[in-house]
């Protein structure tokens, strides 16, 4: 049985939760591997060849490739491994939010450093503009129709 997952509909947002986890076990393994020197060094070498000997899918490896975060978090893969995957590439982790946003790595700071991103667009699916609560808990005063 699926479970009830009300965060599925905000735009934009991927949560790591069980079944990403499930999804991109092997993306995340690879990630995990770059760790070590040695692999980062084989990885830069010949990256599809590296990547071949990962039981990930197809659609995963070309997502590494194309270094799109975005689509590997869509995979599966999960932030803090993919971070391996830039700083590989020397990237710092700002440098990689950057990208994953459509931002320079200079604008993204900037943005960060004003307060983050503005909540307009990235609420639930629906919803009017008001920050309300998902749900509310049964008995927090809330009045039922008809009363």
């Amino acid at each position: 049985m699926a479970l009830d997952k009300p965060y599925k509909d905000v735009p934009g947002t991927i949560i790591f939760d069980a079944e990403q986890s499930r999804l991109g076990y092997w993306l995340n393994q690879f990630c995990t591997s770059l760790m070590k020197a040695e692999n980062r060094a084989r990885f830069l070498a010949d990256e599809r060849a590296y990547l071949d000997e990962w039981p990930m899918t197809e659609e995963q490896k070309l997502a590494v490739l194309a270094r799109d975060l975005n689509w590997c978090m869509a995979l599966g893969g999960n932030i803090y491994f993919l971070a391996r995957i830039g700083a590989t590439d020397g990237k710092s982790f700002q440098q990689m939010a950057g990208s994953m946003t459509g931002m320079s790595e200079e604008e993204y700071r900037n943005m960060m450093v004003a307060g983050g991103r503005s909540v307009e667009g990235n609420r639930r699916i629906g919803e009017d503009g008001d920050a309300q609560p998902h749900r509310q808990p049964q008995g927090a005063g809330s009045k039922k129709e008809g009363n």
